[in-house]
């Protein structure tokens, strides 16, 4: 599964005329599943983004997870993540899950963090969304299951 981490200070998620899904400090966070993903890719992701440091301490660093702060978390599913633009000029998407499977993935990511005693909205799976938000920082982070289950050589090209 692959993740964007936005830390923001407010976002929302409308479809149509309806919040869907409204914070203030916290993490909007973009969700998508790939073919080959697992519930344990779901349970890994939502533990990881959990648990990342990237809040501020008393001397303003980046030391504090989004429990340790009290935090809240929009998951947004978005396909796109898997949009593989190295050909031509149109993305090509057979990297993404099947839409039935996603679903069910992106929704045990939630579940996950919400079990961790995170306050998380979400936005409707499939829907046309507009989503709003302040990043904070900016602090923007990729993460990607699939490189957690390769070695640090050949995750990073060595």
């Amino acid at each position: 599964m692959r993740a964007v981490i936005q830390r923001v200070s407010r976002a929302q998620v409308r479809v149509g005329d309806e919040a869907t899904a409204d914070i203030q400090r916290g993490l909007l966070v973009l969700v998508a599943a790939g073919q080959g993903d697992a519930e344990a890719d779901a349970v890994w992701l939502a533990d990881k983004v959990v648990g990342l440091r990237i809040f501020p301490d008393d001397e303003d660093r980046m030391n504090r997870s989004l429990l340790e702060v009290g935090g809240e978390m929009i998951a947004v599913s978005q396909f796109t993540l898997y949009g593989d633009c190295r050909k031509g000029r149109r993305p090509s998407f057979v990297g993404a899950m099947e839409p039935g499977q996603a679903e069910r993935l992106v929704e045990r990511f939630v579940e996950r963090v919400r079990e961790q005693g995170i306050r998380c909205g979400a936005g409707v799976f499939g829907a046309h969304m507009q989503v709003e938000l302040t990043n904070d920082g900016p602090v923007t982070l990729l993460v990607d299951s699939a490189v957690s289950r390769r070695s640090d050589k050949q995750a990073f090209g060595g």
